[in-house]
């Protein structure tokens, strides 16, 4: 019996970094990949040869992402299409998911989650070219995500994203701002059932409260002054999809009562209607504020929270998971990189020091930022000292607070933290000393110690160590006896 011919799939991006990065990702398991660096060149290979599935980038510069999708519809209905993109937004996910894309996967994405989204795209390839259901059960999803470490904590948020991504059960994501929460939302979607149709993100913090209203449920005609033709909602552009809420702690309470009603019967009302209407929408909510307490001071509703409150998912600040910051900073190092056309191979020993000992109070967002500046100053195949813009403020410069010891990971950090005290505590003594012993010149320290000068400078920045004498007491006072 012979065995089914590989799978074979279409890159189209007119990045030839990001074309080869998922080519390099697709061919290791066994999937046999065709790239074009435009709209144009991928349609030409699509009337000359046979593809599976079709993975293509939004915004190309020759014809871009959504009519190579119209193009590729109109030759073959069933071939699937996924589409990627830089520049997520809510319209344009509606748009893509409109046309008969299978799926919509921002950058940067991880190797996992690009395999299994097109794995699930040619699955879908095969039951729609199947006279007969398959005889076999397909092999068990890996859970799909965006999320870089692996560390204990994160690896428990992982398993509770796989535990209830296939049910519809309501989630609360909580974590401070930049840790990630959108990111959970997106994994939970792309595991449910409902990976195949729209997924909305919506941050409350920035819509006031009637705006808020009429863009979750719509509105009619007349309905308030502007209103002057009938609004679809996100709810009702969402039928069958996933909304996700953020800041939910900043909502007011009549739109805490509406989203209670809605979770309770699956029907809102538009704003001016005058019948409701129901969908099948899943959410998920995410804060970065205690909701408990909000419930306390009388600005959340108490049944509204206990009804969101059914699994509660809390993302780790980065500081709590310190062995993820090296894997994470390399992340966005090479994706940075690819987007500059900067060939950066690594990152020098003593940055990566300085990005393990801070505190990170922005978290992974701050870390992105940190590492996009990073790489836009970096002239060499490293990054430096140079070319970190970080503050001064560490984990070392502040006393070590110890937290409950639970597991071994955590006695693991506290060790490394106690180190790296003792480390800063040994590094600014030498630094000192070297400054002492050579009349507080810089470039005479850095030469007798054996470093070099710009080293020297930068360890002197770390500690916030001023290069400057120091006054002495004595002299001065005879100076003044004179």
């Amino acid at each position: 019996m012979t065995s089914a011919p590989p799978s074979k799939v279409l890159v189209v991006d007119d990045e030839i970094n990001i074309c080869r990065s998922v080519e390099k990702i697709l061919v290791k398991v066994g999937i046999r990949v065709r790239t074009a660096l435009n709209g144009q060149e991928a349609l030409s290979l699509l009337a000359v040869e046979t593809f599976d599935a079709v993975l293509t980038d939004l915004k190309m510069s020759r014809l871009g992402g959504m009519e190579v999708l119209r193009r590729v519809k109109e030759l073959n209905p069933r071939m699937p299409v996924i589409v990627m993109t830089g520049y997520a937004s809510v319209s344009s996910a509606v748009e893509v998911m409109k046309l008969g894309a299978v799926d919509y996967l921002p950058k940067p994405f991880t190797p996992d989650e690009i395999r299994a989204v097109v794995r699930q795209a040619l699955a879908i390839a095969q039951s729609s070219n199947s006279d007969q259901a398959p005889t076999a059960a397909p092999p068990p999803r890996a859970t799909a995500h965006q999320l870089v470490g692996d560390s204990y904590k994160i690896r428990q948020v992982i398993a509770m994203v796989a535990k209830v991504a296939p049910t519809d059960s309501t989630v609360l994501v909580g974590g401070e701002s930049g840790t990630g929460k959108e990111l959970i939302a997106r994994a939970i979607h792309a595991n449910s059932r409902r990976r195949d149709e729209v997924f909305f993100a919506v941050d409350c913090a920035t819509l006031s409260s009637n705006l808020l209203e009429s863009e979750l449920f719509g509105h009619t005609r007349g309905a308030f002054t502007g209103a002057e033709k009938d609004k679809a909602g996100i709810f009702q552009l969402a039928d069958h999809g996933t909304v996700f809420l953020d800041e939910i702690g900043n909502i007011s309470p009549g739109v805490q009562s509406k989203l209670l009603r809605f979770l309770e019967t699956r029907e809102f009302w538009p704003v001016g209607a005058a019948a409701p209407r129901q969908v099948d929408v899943r959410l998920i909510f995410a804060t970065n504020k205690n909701l408990e307490n909000l419930v306390t001071a009388g600005a959340f509703r108490e049944d509204f929270y206990y009804r969101i409150f059914v699994y509660p998912i809390l993302l780790p600040p980065l500081r709590e998971r310190k062995t993820d910051i090296l894997p994470i900073a390399e992340h966005f190092l090479r994706h940075y990189s690819r987007r500059m056309n900067k060939m950066i191979g690594g990152i020098d020993p003593d940055v990566v020091h300085r990005l393990e000992d801070y505190d990170w109070p922005g978290n992974v967002r701050q870390l992105r930022n940190v590492i996009e500046r990073a790489v836009i100053l970096c002239e060499g195949g490293r990054l430096t000292a140079e070319d970190l813009d970080l503050p001064e403020t560490t984990t070392s410069d502040k006393e070590v607070e110890h937290p409950p010891l639970r597991t071994k990971d955590d006695l693991k950090q506290l060790k490394k933290a106690i180190r790296r005290t003792s480390v800063n505590e040994v590094e600014k003594s030498f630094l000192l000393q070297a400054l002492a012993q050579n009349d507080w010149n810089v470039t005479r320290a850095a030469k007798a110690t054996g470093l070099q000068r710009t080293n020297f400078q930068n360890l002197l920045r770390k500690h916030g160590i001023s290069a400057k004498r120091p006054p002495n007491p004595t002299h001065s006072q005879s100076e003044t006896d004179k």
